[in-house]
């Protein structure tokens, strides 16, 4: 039988047997070659206390092979790379209609990053970066490396990632940062007024949801400038003093959520819009993905390789699984 990777409690990942039954007639069945979990969002929900949550499916998007066509499908073949969100599993059955194929060109690391990319989009956009803007990136997971990459295609004359995770910092370096800080070992915000004439960036992007991060932020981003929000905040117990600087440099804060319709540039741009251009994009090859999706480990080691992505998060960057 099939397995899936699931969390049966709190903190308590498995790989489990589960059964697949017939495909319904609009639907297809994938058989899944790689897949990826998303270590934010999907860790606060793993920590969850409420047992009504579990199980659990654990990963965020698959990529596959179609295998099985209910008998009412068009425009669907048997062997077609296909990818799509959904957790660890050996198979996925889905409807037709919701099937996103792959071209050719197309690398499992980059489909498995179309989700940080709606939310790196959604904060560059909100944020409104302009051509030449100088802007600061904090956290350099999937989503704060995508946010790099997003910035320079935005235009940016500078971009600096900020994170205390070396291996992170090193993928910033390769993929569009042209200075990275570690903020336990600098003045972050010090640094980044240095490095742009004591101004400080015109745009800082805060997607680790660690409130030290933010206060950091508060501190490097210019006079009237903008801070986006784009974590998934937590309460604060500390780590952020707005009476610092924040009634000084009045910064502009805003809170950037891609699937938060309407959008803030409603009826133009929508979630819809959002997906369909990052989508485009990376088909088109406008990111660097092989180093943000690292390690890749065998379905079979999933179960270890999900706690220690959780437990130490310095070994990983975007945990990928290969299945088969």
């Amino acid at each position: 039988m099939p397995r899936e990777l699931v969390a049966v409690a709190p903190g308590q990942p498995v790989l489990r047997e589960y059964e697949d039954g017939p495909v319904p007639a609009d639907s297809v069945r994938v058989q899944v070659e790689f897949g990826s979990p998303k270590r934010g969002t999907e860790l606060t929900a793993y920590y969850a206390h409420d047992g009504e949550t579990f199980p659990m499916g654990l990963g965020n998007m698959y990529v596959g092979k179609i295998i099985e066509i209910g008998e009412e499908v068009e425009g669907c073949e048997i062997g077609e790379r296909v990818s799509n969100h959904g957790h660890l599993r050996e198979t996925h059955t889905l409807p037709a209609r919701n099937v996103v194929k792959m071209p050719d060109q197309m690398t499992w690391k980059e489909a498995v990053c179309y989700d940080p990319a709606h939310f790196a989009m959604s904060a560059i956009r909100d944020g409104k970066v302009r051509v030449g803007d100088r802007v600061a990136v904090f956290g350099l997971g999937a989503i704060g490396l995508m946010t790099v990459q997003m910035a320079r295609i935005a235009g940016a004359d500078f971009v600096a990632a900020v994170d205390p995770l070396e291996r992170r910092r090193k993928v910033a370096e390769k993929t569009g940062a042209e200075l990275v800080i570690d903020p336990a070992d600098s003045n972050t915000g010090e640094v980044l007024k240095e490095a742009t004439g004591g101004l400080g960036v015109d745009v800082a992007v805060e997607t680790s949801a660690v409130y030290e991060a933010l206060d950091d932020a508060l501190r490097g981003v210019a006079f009237e400038g903008t801070i986006v929000y784009a974590g998934r905040a937590k309460m604060c117990t500390g780590g952020l003093d707005l009476g610092a600087v924040a009634h000084v440099n009045i910064p502009n804060i805003i809170f950037a959520r891609a699937n938060s319709d309407p959008n803030r540039d409603h009826p133009r741009w929508d979630f819809k819009r959002i997906f369909e251009t990052c989508w485009k994009w990376l088909e088109d090859g406008k990111f660097d993905c092989e180093d943000v999706v690292d390690p890749v480990v065998p379905f079979e080691d999933s179960v270890e390789a999900y706690i220690e992505m959780d437990k130490h998060p310095e070994r990983s960057v975007k945990l990928g699984v290969a299945f088969g």
